[in-house]
């Protein structure tokens, strides 16, 4: 008879059942508050989870950790090999499949992925002015995006949720203009406050806009009707009055939700890490290589998350940058 897994807890009770999974640490795009213009130097394919490996510590931690939602993600997740057959054997775990993307290759694959299993999207795009776009991520492809969202729409991974980082005299002028656009389309905006994980070292906390910052644009053409937040969702909610359109607003720097974080990150090379700013991380990879059986792996996973902190301490004394930048963690 199978028995319920045993949560998975630190030692500040926060239960751990939401499991982000990145897929590669390459990327098509080259966003500047993100990466160089030349890129990064990618992981070497051998050093790379392939799909039995990705699957079977999920499976680890759908069944012995009691992970009820798993997101893929990069790098940017569509440029995965035979990404449609890996969905289609995650989604037979019974969890909750979603992926983050920049969407540049999402209208020739949003239907095969949703035939596969995946439940919904998140799609990055920070403007909608075509020149900003090529200037922003050094790629002419704003076209690709639109597109790419409208397919995942029609596909029906709903909700489809577009997340903008506003950057001060970057694109905050466009605060508004992306609401409205969420609002025509039928997509969830979320505004997300710009973190220091950008592989150049250069993230300014003067030029971020603040969740406060976001919230006085929107007012200023918008009644916005609090929502509140879901559960231990980073984002906290707002409906804009007369629509259904729901705007999201994550204050990782001004308000972080630590207190709430149910999430671990596995990287592309099957390393655990128990916190997106840790600065230690769990050789899982070395265990699947090294033959270790279910047990071992879940013990190894344990002992990471009971050593968890009890939160990233951006702006304070005691804060300490990952080596790695986003783009080689996963979102």
């Amino acid at each position: 008879m199978n028995t319920a897994p045993r949560p998975l807890v630190d030692r500040f009770g926060r239960v751990h059942t939401d499991l982000r999974v990145s897929l590669t640490d390459r990327c098509n795009l080259r966003c500047t508050y993100c990466m160089p213009a030349e890129g990064l130097d990618w992981l070497p394919r051998a050093d790379a989870l392939d799909d039995d490996e990705v699957v079977r510590l999920v499976r680890v931690a759908v069944e012995r950790l009691g992970m009820r939602s798993v997101r893929l993600t990069g790098g940017e997740p569509l440029l995965r090999r035979g990404l449609v057959g890996l969905v289609g054997r995650l989604a037979a775990l019974g969890v909750e499949l979603s992926l983050t993307t920049n969407g540049v290759g999402l209208a020739r694959t949003a239907a095969g992925l949703r035939e596969a299993g995946l439940g919904r999207v998140n799609v990055s795009l920070d403007t909608l002015r075509a020149d900003r776009f090529a200037a922003l991520t050094r790629r002419d492809r704003i076209g690709d995006v639109i597109a790419g969202l409208a397919a995942a729409k029609a596909a029906g991974l709903d909700p489809v949720k577009v997340n903008a980082v506003p950057v001060r005299g970057v694109n905050d002028d466009e605060i508004p203009e992306l609401a409205s656009f969420a609002v025509e389309h039928g997509y969830l905006m979320r505004f997300i406050e710009s973190m220091p994980l950008d592989a150049q070292g250069s993230w300014d906390r003067a030029a971020m806009v603040t969740a406060e910052e976001v919230l006085a644009r929107l007012g200023e053409r918008f009644e916005l009707l609090p929502v509140g937040r879901s559960g231990n969702a980073p984002a906290e909610e707002w409906r804009i009055a007369g629509t259904d359109t729901v705007i999201g607003v994550i204050a990782s720097v001004t308000r972080p939700f630590c207190g709430g974080c149910d999430r671990v990150r596995l990287t592309a090379d099957g390393q655990l890490r128990n916190c997106l700013f840790a600065t230690e991380e769990s050789d899982l990879r070395a265990l699947l290589r090294g033959g270790a059986d279910d047990a071992r792996i879940e013990a190894a996973w344990r002992a990471s998350v009971a050593g968890k902190g009890p939160g990233h301490a951006i702006g304070s004394a005691e804060f300490v940058r990952p080596e790695r930048p986003m783009s080689a963690i996963g979102g």
